[in-house]
């Protein structure tokens, strides 16, 4: 999985925080809060992640709307995992990770982990 583009991030972290399916004319509204930006760049990169399995959509009248395909824990999951796959020396990765974590992040991984073993346990 490839890390996203600055466009594409601003989309989806919008869908995500929204929570709910919207046309590229909403996002770019929003976007334009901020910053100008055309209705068919916006239009143009929510196609394309469509295309890489990021959204799905379907027609609403004229327009089509966007939903993303997986959570954004499960997005940044996922680059996590390719991060450890490309590496050969894995916990050297993981314990260099560890050095860099905040208390708050490492009491966080803790309790994923104790979530995670009652789960394979259960």
């Amino acid at each position: 999985m490839r890390r996203l583009g600055e466009l594409e991030a601003e989309i989806m972290d919008r869908l995500w925080s929204w929570g709910r399916p919207a046309t590229a004319r909403e996002v770019r509204t929003d976007i334009n809060k901020q910053r100008p930006i055309a209705y068919s760049t916006v239009k143009t990169v929510a196609d394309i992640l469509h295309s890489k399995g990021m959204l799905t959509r379907h027609k609403e009248g004229r327009a089509w709307v966007y939903t993303p395909t997986r959570t954004r824990q499960q997005y940044t999951a996922a680059l996590m995992h390719e991060a450890l796959g490309s590496n050969p020396d894995t916990t050297g990765t993981l314990v260099s990770f560890l050095e860099q974590i905040t208390p708050e992040e490492a009491q966080a991984l803790r309790l994923a982990l104790r979530r995670a073993n009652r789960r394979s346990e259960a």
